[in-house]
């Protein structure tokens, strides 16, 4: 670079500055003049790297060897800045859930950010070696700042393994929310459902009208018309037999001696009433006929209970998909703490993941605390022992020159003490001889006043 090409030649030059510290022209070591030296006025760009490392040119000229160091750290200031907005622009765009242009205002803020305080980290500072406290204060800074930058690229290189890990993760919690509101709503058999155990307020689903409403009077009639159906049952197995009886008895003729005739047998004629009187008490064609009516009853009943039960299972398959779509709605894009959340779920129990993971994020982590080690383990340096020197003559002419305002103000305060008391003592006299003065005009007014008034006393008298 043009403002390193003198680096490696003697000492013995000397360079003078101009008004605006740059080098004008260059003496011999006799003081004769040599050559005029005039730098480019173009971009200087070794200087503009040097200028992020905070350090005085017009003192770095005194050991021009060492600019090509700070030129480096300058470019090693500059990158990690670089890689600071880069993170925070994968940040911008992942919480923006796309490529805007709104992600270019926080990036360049972080970045000019990150750039000005590793240049405050890497300033150099006077009697650095003893202060340990401001070193380790600049390394924890540089560490927290350099886990902060890295996160954001670590998930950016382990993107596509961590959008399948969250995908997989949406998909069972749709699925999930599917059972429980399939499970948490099923199908009421009567009037009072109970909510199944575990079914939290979430899961249930309202319904205008539920299979449920008629369900107990249909178990009613059932419990009834399986009550009549034994009855019956057993009526008309009983009059079966008895008819039976009345068949196989009724088949027999007698032949009457008195008529000659043929007729039935008083035991047919006695069955046969009996069929009657067990007809009549058992009432087995009303029962029937009630039997028939129930199960008209409950046919239409559950033909009307079945087409409830499907309107039910339409209803609760449109909510079920309405809620779902309504989880989907929230899962539109996938924001940064789910994305870290899903990197730690990856990392967990596979440790070769897991340490990959921990290598770039170090990785990460020394480039962004790099300035700071390259700056604070390089060691002292000429130019940093110039500026101790420099800082400690600057306290000490700044504290002479304090003492000297001190003596000079007390002196000032001094001979304006003389002045004030030589006015107060002048005032004092002139006070004291106006009053001597008015004293004795006052003595001479009273002589005359009183020579006067025995001069009239005695006129007076020889009168």
């Amino acid at each position: 670079m043009a403002s390193d090409a003198g680096e490696g030649q003697g000492t013995d030059d000397a360079v003078t500055p101009d008004a605006h510290g740059r080098p004008t022209a260059r003496t011999t070591g006799d003081g004769l003049l040599a050559r005029t030296a005039h730098r480019p006025l173009g971009f200087d760009a070794a200087r503009r790297l040097r200028t992020l490392t905070g350090v005085d040119e017009e003192l770095l000229d005194r050991v021009r060897y060492e600019r090509s160091k700070y030129t480096a750290l300058g470019g090693v200031v500059l990158g990690t800045s670089v890689i600071a907005g880069f993170s925070m622009w994968n940040f911008a765009i992942e919480a923006l859930g796309r490529v805007s242009l709104l992600a270019v205002v926080p990036t360049g803020i972080w970045m000019l950010f990150v750039l000005n305080l590793d240049r405050w980290l890497v300033t150099p500072q006077p009697n650095a070696r003893r202060r340990v406290g401001p070193l380790l204060m600049r390394m924890l800074i540089a560490l927290m700042l350099g886990a902060v930058i890295a996160e954001p690229l670590v998930l950016r290189i382990f993107q596509t393994a961590i959008e399948e890990r969250v995908a997989d993760e949406r998909t069972d919690e749709i699925d999930q929310l599917r059972a429980n509101l399939v499970r948490c709503n099923p199908v009421p058999s009567s009037m009072r459902a109970v909510t199944p155990e575990g079914c939290e307020r979430t899961y249930v689903l309202s319904f205008s009208k539920t299979p449920g409403e008629r369900a107990e009077e249909l178990a009613t009639l059932r419990s009834d018309a399986a009550a009549l159906q034994k009855r019956v049952d057993r009526d008309s197995t009983r009059l079966e037999s008895i008819d039976s009886e009345v068949r196989g008895e009724c088949r027999r003729l007698i032949r009457m001696a008195s008529t000659g005739l043929y007729q039935r047998t008083s035991e047919c004629l006695r069955l046969r009433e009996k069929a009657r009187d067990y007809r009549t008490t058992h009432r087995t064609d009303e029962n029937e006929q009630r039997l028939a009516r129930m199960n008209s009853r409950i046919s239409s009943i559950e033909t009307k209970q079945t087409a409830s039960r499907g309107a039910f299972l339409k209803a609760r398959a449109d909510g079920v998909e309405r809620r779902l779509k309504e989880e989907r709605a929230k899962q539109k894009e996938i924001g940064v703490l789910e994305r870290m959340r899903a990197l730690e779920q990856l990392a967990t129990g596979n440790p070769v993941l897991f340490v990959g993971i921990w290598l770039v994020r170090l990785l990460f982590i020394l480039l962004d605390i790099l300035p700071v080690l390259v700056k604070y383990l390089s060691g002292e340096s000429a130019y940093d022992r110039m500026l101790t020197t420099a800082s400690n003559s600057g306290v000490k002419v700044h504290d002479a020159e304090v003492r000297l305002t001190e003596y000079r103000a007390m002196a000032d305060i001094e001979i304006a003490q003389d002045a004030i008391e030589q006015e107060v003592r002048r005032h004092r006299a002139e006070s004291e001889a106006a009053l001597r003065e008015h004293t004795a005009a006052m003595n001479i007014r009273v002589r005359q006043a009183v020579n006067a008034l025995e001069d009239e006393i005695r006129r007076q008298s020889t009168v």
